[in-house]
């Protein structure tokens, strides 16, 4: 199932996306329950209870206004830094270079305030001012339904719902240095999300390709079998004395080809368009100004 926010005539509706992704039909919530987003959808699951029912006439996917599908989080964005090798290797001497030497001790995981969700194809602004080193990250992000704490690697999947794309926007100077990379990661509209949530019961988040493009030109394109800490690890880690909840977030970091990972660096200027897209889950485009 696809479960996706959008917009009618200005009020939120949560709603199931066509199979062939070319409509959505709006779920029977309350307003205040459609104003969380995937959330009020994700809370039911997670409690074992059935989504409402469809109600109106399905609505042309291109005819409303697109949201991320978890606009109102409820906490931070959990994030994965040097998750696949070939991207700690780009990085090794800039981003990485004090960090562990052995990239396969612990993940690196670090936070994005809930300000930096955006939508799937919504603009992106640049920190003008603040920062002139802005870079993007195509990634899986794995969202949890049912919560927990001290979660065991072996049930990790059983606590999730489902998956969506996000890019994981950073300014590369901000985040080298204040050494903790929150800030740098955390700017308003750094966290593009979507199109909608896929349920893992049509995904397999271990075996789907991640790819982006930066104005037309491929930049990244890895598998997430490459990924240094699987996705059960990831929850395992997360979740060690920390209770995750339903719709919590947990980006599994990027493949190799980020734009400080050139030669040179190629950093974000305004005007350009990056689309990110994952297999089986579909695609967002933003333009940054």
């Amino acid at each position: 199932m696809k479960i996706a926010v959008f917009r009618i005539e200005g009020e939120r509706r949560v709603g199931v996306v066509a199979d062939d992704g070319g409509s959505v039909t709006a779920l029977d919530f309350p307003r205040e329950l459609a104003a969380l987003g995937a959330l009020a959808a994700v809370d039911l699951l997670a409690e074992g209870k059935a989504l409402p029912a469809t109600v109106g006439n399905a609505y042309r996917w291109d005819q409303v206004e697109h949201e991320a599908p978890f606009p109102a989080q409820r906490r931070n964005l959990f994030c994965v830094g040097r998750n696949y090798h070939a991207h700690a290797k780009e990085l090794r001497d800039s981003v990485f270079k004090d960090n562990d030497a052995n990239p396969e001790s612990w993940p690196i995981v670090f936070t994005k305030v809930p300000q930096t969700v955006v939508g799937p194809w919504a603009n992106v602004h640049l920190p003008v001012g603040i920062s002139d080193k802005i870079d993007y990250e195509a990634e899986l992000a794995v969202v949890i339904g049912k919560g927990g704490s001290n979660i065991s690697r072996a049930e990790a999947m059983s606590h999730v719902i489902g998956y969506t794309v996000v890019n994981d926007v950073t300014a590369r100077d901000v985040q080298m240095r204040h050494q903790q990379w929150d800030l740098g990661k955390s700017f308003d509209t750094f966290c593009p999300m979507g199109p909608w949530l896929v349920t893992a019961d049509e995904l397999d988040g271990s075996k789907t390709r991640v790819r982006c493009w930066v104005n037309g030109e491929l930049r990244q394109e890895g598998s997430t079998e490459d990924l240094i800490f699987d996705i059960p690890t990831l929850i395992e880690t997360c979740s060690r004395g920390i209770t995750l909840y339903p719709g919590d977030i947990i980006a599994t970091g990027t493949p190799a080809g980020v734009g400080q990972g050139l030669n040179p660096p190629q950093y974000l200027k305004s005007g350009d368009t990056v689309r990110v897209e994952i297999d089986g889950i579909g695609k967002i485009e933003n333009r940054f100004v």
